[in-house]
């Protein structure tokens, strides 16, 4: 007989994940509690939560990385259950065993099979035994430069060198000619050894039109394996998923069935309960062929991109997972699963694409994802996006009868985001969902990288954007023969962002009490404001202003108002993202104005000062 439902759960995460954890729990009736850092304290996740507990401080090494606090937060409220969400300790097997030697249910697999699938060099031998197909490299133990230079003479370059206990793109390094092996090989391990504490390589053929492809599978202890098909995650910056969908372009259904058979044999391997994702690459240059896919790693955990899946499938994954970890056997059975439709999910970052996709921080002023597609987040209008923690910020997922519906939804919800001061990476994806190689299903996961520039978004809103955020501010009266104290206005000039605009209104109007509007248009997001009621810095902000290129804080002021100041001349330091980066001015002149105060918090884009020119 299984026991019963889980009746207390903690969840051992933040952000969107753990959002979408408690709602799940909430419609279960089960009691949640949530686990906060000091940066968290005020956290979507914190409020939604029927308790929740400190646990240190704002870096993820002082609260969300340490199990024992975790632990101690789960006994002191009487939790049942943890479930880990993703990333952080969600595949820490240690973790999971110290979990279950405090008596309380690990909503996730076996620590045993974490650690058969941990590190990538033992999980594919277990997986060649098993009959999996695996990309042709080296896994041995001999891990002597020589060696593995051999081995990847012999293999035939291009090749891949990856950490064994690597993840998230960390520690992998692609070499084009034995001559740069013994340069990448060093450099890769340096990154192994600082962020996972272990050198050891293995050496996979690099394939050249490679797509990303994944099978969500799981497992209950009664020993059932199901798949619920595949995903696509082929669209990548610099190894990091941006756009997944569900089901994969240009699968047929021969090849479907070999790729979830082989993913249920990798998860029967190794005893797998709970929720799991078998990662594969295949070699696309001729299409998608069974016989051209191979095995990469086991996710123990569920993804980041599950929600397509459960849009595809009427599936609900944390259910499953809550209910397998209550001792039931699987919700459904092989038979009684099925595709319906398509799904695509974007991840939208608080990241800058014009700065290098730089991290963006600050107070999210304005933050509005629509209804047209399914939004998962951790963060609201008024929300603070901190250093401390990934910058994802919302998950939009659209579904519809078709590929092209569902990205055309997607686009269209993208396309009227607004994300405001913070900047987000929005328009970026709304770039790459139109893409022709995307619109057709022919991308790999070198487009990003191949076509980075064409994917930038505009640096200007549209003329009908710029029109319409410009009628917020001005009123116009296109009534023949209306007049007001202003008079006629039939263009108006306006401040976009820093720069200055002219608007042709086709009408009347007069300016408004309104300080300023925010102009959405291919998922940008700027701010327009009225020229004359903008201030004299402002006006000038285009010549001698100071403006803050990034949220961050104040150091050191340098200068004082009246000051006469020479060109190159250090004015204010801004500490931001770790990093200081010094003001200075643009030529000699004097400081006119001065609104940077030493240990302020400031937004991007804020003038700290401006510079009046010498004559």
């Amino acid at each position: 007989m299984p026991r019963a439902m889980i009746e207390s759960l903690l969840i051992a995460n933040r952000g969107e994940i753990a959002c979408r954890i408690i709602r799940t729990a909430r419609a279960l009736g089960i009691r949640t509690i949530a686990v906060y850092s000091d940066a968290d304290a005020g956290a979507l996740h914190v409020r939604h939560a029927d308790e929740a507990v400190h646990i240190g401080a704002s870096p993820a090494r002082e609260s969300y990385l340490v199990g024992e606090q975790i632990i101690a937060a789960a006994l002191a409220t009487g939790a049942e259950a943890i479930h880990p969400g993703y990333g952080f300790l969600s595949e820490n097997a240690d973790f999971a065993q110290a979990v279950l030697d405090a008596g309380i249910l690990w909503v996730g697999p076996d620590p045993d099979s974490i650690r058969a699938m941990g590190l990538k060099d033992a999980a594919k031998q277990r997986m060649m035994a098993a009959g999996v197909p695996v990309t042709p490299g080296y896994l041995g133990e001999d891990q002597s430069p020589d060696r593995l230079q051999r081995e990847a003479d012999a293999i035939g370059y291009p090749v891949l060198i990856k950490a064994v206990a690597g993840g998230g793109g960390k520690g992998m390094r692609r070499v084009d000619a034995s001559a740069d092996f013994a340069d990448a090989l060093a450099s890769c391990q340096r990154e192994a050894s600082a962020s996972f504490g272990n050198t050891d390589v293995l050496i996979e053929k690099y394939i050249l039109s490679p797509r990303h492809i994944e099978v969500q599978v799981f497992g209950d202890r009664q020993g059932n394996v199901v798949h619920l098909f595949e995903r696509d995650c082929s669209l990548q910056r610099r190894h990091q998923k941006v756009i997944e969908e569900a089901p994969s372009p240009g699968m047929d259904d021969a090849t479907r069935a070999a790729i979830c058979a082989a993913a249920v044999r990798a998860a029967q391997a190794v005893n797998y309960v709970g929720a799991g994702t078998i990662e594969f690459i295949a070699d696309a240059s001729e299409g998608l062929r069974a016989d051209r896919i191979w095995f990469m790693e086991m996710n123990t955990r569920l993804q980041v991109e599950h929600p397509v899946t459960e849009e595809i499938t009427g599936q609900d994954l944390v259910e499953w997972q809550l209910r397998i970890a209550s001792g039931e056997a699987l919700p459904l059975q092989q038979h009684d699963l099925a595709i319906r439709g398509w799904a695509i999910e974007a991840r939208l970052y608080a990241e800058d694409p014009a700065k290098g996709f730089l991290p963006s921080i600050g107070r999210l002023e304005a933050f509005d994802l629509g209804d047209a597609a399914r939004v998962d987040t951790g963060v609201e209008q008024g929300a603070d996006i901190s250093p401390y923690y990934d910058p994802m910020i919302a998950k939009v997922i659209a579904w519809g009868d078709t590929r092209e519906a569902a990205r055309e939804t997607l686009a269209e919800a993208l396309d009227k985001a607004v994300v405001w001061p913070v900047r987000s990476n929005a328009g970026f994806l709304v770039q790459a969902l139109d893409h022709p190689e995307f619109v057709a299903g022919t991308l790999d996961t070198g487009l990003i990288a191949r076509e980075g520039a064409a994917l930038m978004p505009p640096v200007q809103p549209s003329e009908e954007a710029l029109i319409e955020a410009a009628r917020a501010l001005v009123r116009v009266e296109p009534m023949a023969g209306f007049r007001l104290n202003a008079g006629p206005l039939k263009t108006a000039r306006f401040l976009l962002d820093d720069d200055t605009v002219t608007i042709d209104l086709d009408g009347r109007g007069v300016h408004e009490p309104v300080d300023a509007a925010l102009v959405s248009d291919a998922g940008q997001t700027w701010q327009l404001r009225p020229w004359r009621a903008s201030g004299a810095a402002m006006g000038a902000a285009a010549d001698g202003a100071i403006l803050s290129p990034m949220p961050g804080r104040i150091i050191a002021v340098d200068v004082a108002a009246g000051d006469r100041v020479a060109k190159g001349q250090k004015l204010v330091t801004l500490e931001a993202m770790k990093m200081e980066h010094s003001l200075v001015a643009p030529f000699d002149g004097t400081v006119a104005e001065l609104t940077a105060i030493e240990g302020g918090q400031v937004s991007d884009g804020m003038v700290l000062a401006r510079i009046e020119k010498d004559d």
